[in-house]
């Protein structure tokens, strides 16, 4: 299997920054691309921070062609519920994952990573995150209960050896905004039968409704997924940024259809939450990395 990018699978960290950007007028899509995986492969560049990169499905494949797996595209389209819920698409061209030991350690690796590609890339939106109580969403459950574990992750949702684009992931990225005045107005037991779990221990339900997050985002049903969602924001206007990893783009869209409520009922989650972002990127191995960066860099 080709070596991941690292930064996928560590763990343990507290502040996190998501920035996305956009080719620069005139650019060459070939030295976009060089750049970044420059700056990845870079010895000493980031080492007080994990950074994961991955690039629009097409931007990727044109560069690389023949190591991006056949099915993986871009979010070009709204996920539309039949009751006019939406899930937006809001596809950049870069999508980067900075997370390191505090605020400014993140905020240096976001410059430098900006500074790297000026002139062939251009910054168009950014949020800082923050691990809530280390494991816990804002709506005060557990977060990641049915992440694989650790040891397996890894073979659970990069793409298999053999395949094109080995070692690599797919990357959804998302930003969601809460309502907190509404979720907080729910009783324990009403929280509990929207999640599908319980809030003390994250048990799932016996009787989870069928609206319920765990049951519109079942993972025996829709396939594997490896959470590393943050929280960001401030009292004023906050939410959850979503980051989802999967071997294929099909996983993580089924998912998405299902809580717009496309093959069942609405996700009830999505009555306190709004998706105000969604892109998707194809996270390539350190090995394409390294094919595609300049020679003898």
């Amino acid at each position: 299997m080709g070596v991941p990018q690292n930064g996928i699978f560590a763990f343990g960290t507290s502040a996190h920054g998501y920035f996305e950007l956009d080719l620069a007028p005139g650019a060459v899509a070939a030295d976009v691309v060089a750049a970044v995986a420059d700056h990845l492969l870079s010895e000493t560049s980031m080492q007080a921070v994990n950074l994961v990169a991955g690039f629009r499905p097409e931007l990727w494949a044109t560069v690389a062609p023949g190591r991006m797996p056949a099915e993986v595209t871009g979010f070009t389209e709204p996920v539309v519920g039949p009751d006019g819920f939406t899930l937006p698409a809001t596809q950049h061209d870069i999508g980067v994952w900075i997370s390191g030991p505090a605020p400014d350690a993140v905020f240096d690796g976001g410059v430098e990573i900006v500074t790297a590609l000026a002139g062939k890339a251009v910054l168009v939106a950014e949020t800082m995150g923050w691990s809530y109580h280390r494991d816990y969403d804002l709506t005060g459950f557990i977060d990641g209960t049915e992440n694989p574990k650790q040891s397996e992750a890894p073979s659970r949702v990069l793409v298999a050896p053999g395949e094109p684009g080995a070692g690599g992931s797919v990357l959804l990225l998302q930003q969601w905004a809460h309502e907190t005045a509404d979720w907080m107005s729910l009783g324990v037991t009403d929280q509990e039968a929207v999640i599908g779990r319980t809030k003390a221990d994250s048990v799932e339900l016996d009787d989870r409704p069928a609206t319920s997050h765990a049951a519109r985002t079942d993972q025996d049903e829709y396939g594997t997924i490896l959470r590393r969602n943050t929280a960001y924001g401030t009292v004023l206007d906050h939410g959850t940024m979503f980051v989802g990893f999967s071997a294929t783009r099909s996983t993580l869209h089924a998912m998405l259809r299902s809580m717009a409520g496309l093959d069942g009922p609405r996700d009830a989650l999505t009555r306190y939450t709004r998706p105000l972002t969604g892109a998707y990127y194809f996270v390539p191995s350190v090995d394409d990395l390294g094919v595609v960066a300049t020679p003898d860099r």
